[in-house]
């Protein structure tokens, strides 16, 4: 049996960090852009209305949206920007029927939130990263400073640097990702931002290496031991987990696991759910 690489305890993500469709005003069918490609079957432009979005917000085609060429809905996550912008930024006010400056401002903030929550996701990983107890303090404040952030008013949020703000916990993530890491055992593996694009890795000791930020599109990672790696931001597009051990692997987002292939071999963190497509073949 190999050991564990990770001293951490997994706790699945709160609910508001998790896309909620129901609550949301359909803002990524609408404010986001996207190009005829293997990931969705036409081009759209931000701002206008995807055309399988329904008027009650639903996609018209949600069953079937890998087979009619939308792949790239099916592994989208807002990390529960849609909700807050549609109930919470904007008071529950729909886009539709009101003046255009109501929707251009739904739009614009919605990505910037989007991204709030996505750093809100991190720093609420790392507070569960034991290894990581010497940050928690400053884990714990740059928690709540996001959180006020994500909180602001519209024209806070469209005025808002989260760029700059993206560079001062990436810091902060940087240094959760050392401590985590140095409990691996052997020599950490060094792969940041590394083209591995189609790589063969069949079984390859990725224990405790790092990742971020790693282009692994159709990399075969079939069997790899990724236990305790840090995969922030590490695109795993198409990437084959078959029987990978992720167990421990932080920073690890249910977008990256849904845009992988798996299967019921392969062993994942508990902050992230299989996907339904691995078990039905797609």
């Amino acid at each position: 049996m190999r050991e564990h690489t990770a001293d951490r305890t997994d706790t699945p993500a709160p609910a508001e960090l998790r896309g909620d469709c129901g609550s949301c005003f359909g803002l990524c069918c609408v404010a986001l852009p996207f190009a005829r490609s293997a990931d969705f079957a036409v081009d759209k432009d931000a701002g206008t209305p995807c055309a399988n979005l329904r008027t009650d917000h639903r996609c018209g085609i949600h069953a079937t949206l890998r087979e009619r060429g939308f792949s790239g809905c099916t592994v989208y996550d807002c990390f529960g920007a849609g909700q807050r912008v549609s109930q919470v930024t904007f008071g529950g006010v729909d886009w539709r029927g009101g003046p255009p400056e109501r929707g251009r401002g739904m739009f614009d903030v919605f990505p910037v939130v989007r991204q709030l929550h996505e750093l809100l996701w991190y720093l609420t990983e790392a507070l569960t990263l034991p290894a990581a107890r010497p940050l928690h303090a400053d884990l714990r404040r740059t928690l709540a400073d996001t959180e006020r952030l994500a909180g602001g008013t519209p024209g806070e949020l469209a005025a808002l640097d989260v760029a700059a703000h993206r560079q001062r916990v990436n810091v902060l993530l940087l240094r959760t990702s050392e401590l985590v890491r140095a409990g691996a055992r052997g020599r950490k593996k060094n792969r940041r931002n590394a083209d591995l694009m189609g790589a063969r890795l069949r079984g390859a000791d990725l224990a405790g290496a790092d990742l971020r930020g790693a282009y692994l599109i159709a990399a075969d990672l079939t069997g790899a031991d990724l236990r305790g790696a840090d995969l922030i931001g590490a695109d795993l597009r198409d990437a084959e987990l078959t029987d990978a051990d992720l167990t421990g692997a932080f920073f690890l987002t249910q977008p990256q696991v849904n845009a992988a292939r798996g299967g019921p071999g392969t062993r994942l963190p508990d902050s992230v759910t299989r996907p339904v497509h691995w078990t039905a073949g797609g």
